[in-house]
C-alpha cells in the first residue's frame, strides 16, 4: 500500500506541491493510501454559498443541478466550486482505514461519520446523484470520499437525528467562534441571523451577552424577522438589504443609541455584504465573516477607506470542540431543535 502525507499532498494533481484545497485538480481514485478512510457516501451538505450560485445557474432546476455538480467532481475530483471557492461537508459510513491510522483513530469500519473539513479539499467519486433537497442544500449520492489523516470529523451522535445533526455540524464553526468573541454585556449584531447558522450564533450570542448586553438580527423579511422573536433568539430585529452598508448603518445607529455595535457575526450567503458589517461595528470592534461569500479584499480595502480600525477575522470553519458546542445547543433548546427539524431536517 502506498505512503502518504499527512496533509494529502499526495493527491494533488495540479498545481504541483499545492495543498489539496487550492488544488485545481486532485486525485479521486478510491484506492486508499495508508493513512486515509474511505467513506461510503450517503449525503452532501453542500455551502450556502456554493448551493445558492448553482441553483441560479441551474435557474433552480433539479436535473441540471445534478448535471453541474457532477461536472464540478468529475473535473476537479472534489466538489470545489469554481465560482464560490467554497464546498460543503459530507455523511457517510467508515469502508475502510489505513494500516498507518492504527493506535491514532479511535474510528472502525462501519462508524457513521460526518466529515468537518471541506468538500474542497475532499477526494469524491460520485456514481449517482439520487435526490437533491434544493430548500436545504442536501444531496443524497451513491459516492465515495477520502479523509486524509490531517482530516477532523464527527461520529453522529446517537440522540440526534442524522439529517439534524449533518445541518447543524455544517455551520458547527459559527456558533463556537461566536463563543469565543462575544463578551459579557456586549452589542451583537448577526448578519443574517435567521438562517442555519446565524440562528445558532444568535443563541450563543445572547446567552453570552447577558441582560446588559443587546443582541440585534439583521434580517430579509418580515417572515425571518417572526420566526427569530417568536423564538427569543434576538433583543430586536432590524429588516434591512445586507448590500446597502449605509442603510443598515442607519438602522443600528437607531437601534444601539449610537454606540454600535462590539461585535458583528456575518452569516449571509450572497456577496458585497463586507461595508454593512464594517459601518455597523464600532472602530475597536471585532467582525466574523463566516459567510463564504466575503471578498476579503472588499473588506480590508473597504475598511481602509472609511478609517474603521476594526478587528475583521476570517471565516475559519474550525474552533476547537466546535462540534459538540453546535450540537450541545440543540439538545439544551428545544425551541431551535424544533425550528431545525422543521426547515433542516
Amino acid at each position: 500500500m502506498k505512503k502518504g502525507c499527512k496533509f494529502g499532498t499526495h493527491r494533488v494533481i495540479e498545481p504541483v506541491g499545492t495543498l489539496p484545497q487550492p488544488a485545481q485538480r486532485i486525485d479521486n481514485t478510491m484506492e486508499i493510501y495508508d493513512n486515509e478512510i474511505l467513506i461510503d457516501v450517503q449525503t452532501l451538505n453542500i455551502d450556502s454559498a456554493s448551493f445558492t450560485q448553482i441553483k441560479g445557474q441551474a435557474n433552480g432546476d433539479v436535473e441540471e443541478i445534478k448535471k453541474i455538480m457532477t461536472n464540478i467532481v468529475d473535473t476537479r475530483g472534489k466538489h470545489h466550486n469554481p465560482v464560490t471557492g467554497s464546498g460543503g461537508m459530507l455523511i457517510g459510513t467508515i469502508r475502510e482505514i489505513g494500516p498507518a491510522l492504527e493506535g491514532k483513530t479511535e474510528l472502525k469500519v462501519g462508524d457513521k461519520i460526518a466529515t468537518l473539513v471541506s468538500l474542497s479539499l475532499t477526494p469524491l467519486k460520485i456514481k449517482e446523484i439520487k435526490e437533491v433537497r434544493k430548500d436545504i442544500d442536501q444531496v443524497d449520492v451513491d459516492a465515495q470520499a477520502i479523509l486524509f489523516e490531517s482530516g477532523i470529523y464527527a461520529v453522529l451522535p446517537q440522540d440526534i437525528p442524522q439529517n439534524l445533526a449533518l445541518s447543524v455540524l455544517d455551520v458547527a464553526g459559527a456558533p463556537a467562534q461566536t463563543q469565543k468573541l462575544v463578551k459579557e454585556g456586549d452589542n451583537v449584531l448577526v448578519v443574517g441571523g435567521a438562517g442555519k447558522s446565524g440562528m445558532l450564533c444568535l443563541y450563543e450570542a445572547k446567552r453570552i451577552a447577558g441582560p446588559k448586553g443587546k443582541v440585534i438580527c439583521l434580517a430579509h423579511s418580515e417572515r425571518s424577522k417572526s420566526v427569530v422573536m417568536d423564538a427569543g433568539l434576538a433583543d430586536e430585529v432590524i429588516i434591512a438589504d445586507a448590500t446597502k452598508p449605509v442603510e443598515v448603518y442607519e438602522k443600528v445607529k437607531a437601534a444601539t443609541n449610537g454606540e454600535m455595535v462590539d461585535v458583528t457575526i456575518n452569516c449571509v450567503n450572497v456577496p458585497n455584504t463586507e461595508m454593512s458589517c464594517i459601518l455597523a461595528t464600532k472602530d475597536t470592534g471585532k467582525i466574523y465573516f463566516f459567510s463564504m461569500a466575503t471578498s476579503f479584499t472588499a473588506a480590508a480595502l473597504g475598511a481602509e477607506g472609511v478609517g474603521m480600525d476594526t478587528h475583521m477575522i476570517i471565516g475559519n470553519g474550525y474552533a476547537k470542540d466546535h462540534a459538540n458546542i453546535a450540537l450541545q445547543i440543540i439538545r439544551d433548546s428545544q425551541v431551535i431543535r424544533d425550528i431545525y427539524t422543521n426547515l433542516y431536517a
